[in-house]
């Protein structure tokens, strides 16, 4: 792909049953690209599908940014876009998703941690941050407990050089699983926060000649459109 953007489609191993799961990745160098918090609540409360998020917004790539109440507007977390707010409300996840920085001393993206990091120092040097439950820790542990359901998977991540990592898995997992399996691919990944699973589970690319549509699955119905996503911008 172009300069500073590498997409991988991996096959990993899948703890809880047989069925290998096929995991597709984005990395991302900040320096290269800007990232975008899209809301519908910001947007005349207009929801679209990840593909119309991108090509409305002239996206790179579009994935879901983080999961949401039941008027289909509000992040379930706190969600902070410049001056806009979508959710003032901090919940007790502890994964936040920082970019929009504010000065050079932190780095342009950012997953904070909150139990391990000072996030009162760090939240005011960013414009935009969301919050996410956390999925690998600062000190790179698998903290989501394993569990019986599984489902598709859309998250984010960073990597030990500070790439950004749109991570989406289609084949229906424990996120338990699916964390150790991102744990054992090359990856050099540092930490990572959940997006949002089953059918909402979205993912969007369209470049250098490369179209991917990507939607989770489940086992209930889901109409298509979601009101926040993740975007990535050319500079």
């Amino acid at each position: 792909m172009n300069d500073g953007l590498f997409l991988g489609e991996f096959v990993a191993q899948n703890e809880s049953d047989q069925n290998p799961l096929k995991i597709t990745i984005l990395k991302i160098d900040p320096a290269k690209y800007v990232f975008k918090l899209l809301c519908a609540s910001e947007q005349h409360g207009e929801k679209l599908t990840v593909k119309d998020w991108a090509q409305k917004f002239n996206l790179i790539a579009a994935i879901n940014a983080g999961m949401y109440q039941t008027d289909e507007l509000t992040s379930v977390g706190y969600m902070k876009h410049f001056q806009h707010i979508n959710n003032p409300k901090m919940n007790s996840y502890k994964a936040v998703l920082a970019f929009n920085r504010i000065d050079r001393s932190v780095p342009p993206i950012q997953i904070i941690d909150r139990e391990c990091q000072d996030y009162a120092a760090l939240r005011s040097k960013y414009r935009t941050l969301f919050q996410g439950i956390r999925m690998i820790s600062c000190d790179g542990r698998n903290v989501w407990k394993q569990q019986p359901d599984k489902w598709s998977t859309a998250a984010v991540g960073i990597d030990r050089d500070g790439n950004a990592l749109f991570i989406f898995c289609q084949t229906p997992s424990s996120v338990h699983d699916l964390i150790n399996a991102l744990l054992a691919l090359p990856l050099s990944i540092h930490n990572a926060m959940y997006l949002e699973g089953g059918p909402p589970a979205s993912f969007y690319l369209a470049e250098g000649g490369v179209e991917l549509k990507l939607r989770g699955s489940h086992n209930f119905d889901f109409a298509g459109p979601i009101p926040n996503v993740l975007g990535l911008a050319a500079k």
